[in-house]
């Protein structure tokens, strides 16, 4: 089934030098972008991640410092990838937890904004684990009857996650073909930040969703203990994470 859009929006997947959305780097992104007329635009970058990558992660997508070394840095593209996916929905396998407060991060340290929100997010492993509870080469296998070669390639990931988005929408009934639909159902929960550090009651305020003051309402806490506030600025958190928290404190004045 092809998607229905209003918008474009574009399926992406990052490889990286780790895992830690505050100290890793991006070393390679992959974007597919479908418009409503059915068009693609399909790009592959390699990033010079200003580090050395670890072993544990070339074992993963077999990316080396050497293949690397002669590429741009993240700050010499973040302009123009901030221009490509203004304007669209945004798609990817793992997406909402990982690569999304990934790229935000990167966007923040090139000293480039751009504005998530505007997008509707679309989690593609969130509606296959709510289905299925499996992996991204278990889904590819399942649902679209093909095994997944280059898996762990950015570009073969991204692609995959767009097929087997399609292939979801055919084996599922209750399943709208619908990007807002989609975005929703594949939210896990109500996120103020992209990492869940704080998240929206029933009554739509924040509440922190972790450590000692877990279940409390954020601006309470930043009110009661502003000790707290500077323990989460100078701590290991996203921006993303400390813009959250600074909306809050300057409410609270």
């Amino acid at each position: 089934m092809e998607l229905k859009l209003s918008k474009p929006i574009i399926f992406f997947d990052l490889e990286t030098t780790g895992t830690n959305i505050t100290q890793d780097r991006i070393v390679e992104i992959s974007i597919l972008k479908i418009t409503p007329d059915g068009s693609e635009i399909e790009k592959t970058r390699r990033i010079n991640p200003e580090m050395p990558i670890p072993a544990d992660a070339t074992a993963v997508h077999h990316i080396t410092d050497d293949d690397v070394k002669d590429e741009p840095t993240f700050k010499q593209l973040a302009k123009s990838l901030a221009a490509l996916f203004t304007g669209c929905d945004i798609a990817g396998f793992n997406s909402n937890r990982f690569d999304i407060p990934m790229l935000d991060q990167e966007f923040q340290r090139a000293g480039v904004k751009f504005d998530f929100t505007k997008s509707r997010l679309v989690d593609v492993q969130t509606i296959f684990h709510k289905k299925e509870q499996r992996t991204l080469v278990a889904a590819y296998r399942f649902y679209c009857g093909k095994e997944l070669d280059g898996a762990h390639s950015a570009n073969a990931d991204t692609r995959a996650t767009y097929e087997v988005l399609k292939a979801q929408l055919d084996h599922y009934d209750d399943l709208k073909n619908d990007i807002k639909f989609l975005s929703d159902y594949s939210s896990q929960t109500k996120n103020v930040d992209f990492m869940g550090r704080l998240v929206y009651d029933d009554k739509g305020r924040e509440v922190i969703n972790f450590g000692k003051y877990k279940g409390k309402i954020a601006e309470d806490v930043l009110k009661k203990d502003p000790s707290y506030y500077v323990w989460i600025m100078e701590g290991d958190f996203s921006q993303n994470t400390k813009d959250a928290f600074t909306a809050i404190k300057l409410r609270c004045k």
